[in-house]
């Protein structure tokens, strides 16, 4: 599985890690498994440092206006991307852009810049 997730209830954090070709189906199924664990809400940490982005620029409007569509009727709590290139930083960018969710929501270098940012937010 290229996508993994955990959830960690008493923190209201997911931490998510990406591994392997990623495909829009991926990202779907755990965008879906979050709304479903009602986790949409809390904080996320999105790991895609080993994570291969494959689709295409059709695959990532998708992904934004699903996101868009979660926006309109769900929560969404701050989430912190760690990228590894250039293309997976500006790809990040892009989904930020694209989803437009209404919430903090940065890249990072580093697991652990990440994490003290997302601590900010801790409730």
């Amino acid at each position: 599985m290229p996508i993994r997730w955990s959830l960690a209830p008493g923190e209201r954090l997911v931490t998510i890690t990406a591994e392997g070709v990623c495909t829009l189906e991926d990202l779907e199924a755990m965008f879906d498994a979050l709304v479903v664990g009602d986790a949409s809400g809390w904080r996320k940490l999105f790991d895609a440092r080993r994570g291969e982005a494959q689709g295409t620029p059709d695959d990532l409007m998708l992904l934004g206006a699903r996101m868009r569509a979660y926006a309109e009727v769900l929560s969404h709590g701050p989430l912190a991307i760690v990228v590894s290139t250039p293309f997976l930083h500006e790809l990040a960018l892009r989904y930020l852009n694209l989803a437009r969710a209404d919430r903090p929501a940065e890249v990072f270098d580093t697991p652990e810049a990440a994490d003290i940012w997302l601590a900010g937010f801790a409730k």
